[in-house]
């Protein structure tokens, strides 16, 4: 099952250019039951590697454009009037998929955003005073632009906090934009995209899961999860210039979403054990959006990211690591 998965990830390369990071965290969010907010500027291929993603793994797909006219009833459907049996039925809103891409999230207003947490939270939701349950393997991808601010709501952090990753993306280098104009053309000019033909199904994702959860994580690993974690409630502990930096440190959603996360990536890498090098590649992504800088923090030049980079500095890595 696990040369399914890594056949699955080479077929994405070959529809992605670059972006090797998305390409893991997709994967890992997929295996792992969790949700993906993505942060980068249009045009870098998100939509097309949520399709092809979807694809790989014969699941529904459905891409949702949030807009500030955006209704609640718009995402996960409505009651509406059968003229012929004058009852009340429920058709279903787009969210009844099994992937979705929420594109530009921060552009619906409050209440769109409260139906979808509803659904990334408890999987589930409710309409008419009905709860509806949604497919058992139900994934969201979200995006962001970070370079517009008008029109947008900014995601509460209760919101923010049922994302199990944030990933930020960058433009690709000369080389990789020079591939991404040839394979352009080569589609202009009738050349056929590289054929994929996969075995693999939402049921198989769902014992890949199961799979995952057995992965061996021995308690010096554990420790290491609940230590980075907590530096982020005691900065000042670390260096009291970090003092006052975060108006909230992380909680132990933060600890469980590392541990589910690691334990994907070091079963991509072909391992059944996590070590702290797979703990120290996914905290960046895991913390990134669960960290509200203060005023005074940003006034002083500290990001997110250079919080992190100061904790995964101070906190020691375990050495004796039992790998069974």
């Amino acid at each position: 099952m696990q040369s399914e998965f890594l056949a699955l990830k080479k077929h994405l390369q070959t529809v992605i250019v670059g972006q090797e990071e998305l390409l893991d965290r997709l994967l890992i969010a997929l295996l792992t039951g969790g949700h993906v907010l993505l942060e980068g500027p249009p045009g870098l291929a998100k939509t097309t590697a949520v399709k092809a993603l979807a694809n790989g793994v014969h699941s529904t797909f459905q891409r949702i454009q949030f807009t500030p006219d955006l209704m609640p009833s718009d995402v996960v459907g409505s009651e509406v009037l059968d003229m012929d049996s004058h009852q009340l039925r429920f058709s279903a809103g787009p969210i009844f998929h099994e992937m979705i891409l929420a594109d530009e999230i921060n552009r619906a207003p409050p209440k769109v955003q409260s139906a979808l947490l509803e659904a990334m939270a408890e999987q589930q939701v409710t309409v008419g005073g009905e709860t509806r349950p949604l497919p058992e393997m139900f994934f969201v991808l979200a995006t962001q632009n970070p370079l517009e601010q008008a029109g947008t709501y900014p995601l509460p952090e209760a919101q923010m906090d049922r994302f199990m990753l944030h990933v930020v993306l960058g433009y690709p280098n000369v080389t990789e934009e020079l591939e991404i104009l040839r394979r352009d053309r080569a589609r202009h000019f009738g050349e056929d995209s590289p054929s994929f033909l996969t075995q693999l199904t939402p049921e198989k994702v769902l014992q890949a899961r199961h799979k995952i959860s057995e992965q061996y994580v021995s308690p010096p690993v554990e420790g290491y999860i609940v230590e980075l974690i907590a530096a982020t409630r005691q900065l000042q502990s670390l260096d009291e210039n970090l003092s006052g930096v975060l108006q909230v440190g992380a909680s132990p959603r933060a600890s469980i979403a590392l541990l589910h996360a690691s334990c994907a990536y070091a079963w991509l890498q072909g391992r059944d054990f996590v070590t702290p090098d797979d703990v120290k590649a996914l905290l960046p992504d895991v913390l990134r959006h669960r960290l509200l800088l203060s005023f005074s923090g940003k006034s002083q030049g500290w990001t997110t990211d250079k919080v992190i980079q100061v904790i995964l500095n101070s906190i020691a890595v375990p050495l004796d690591v039992d790998s069974k």
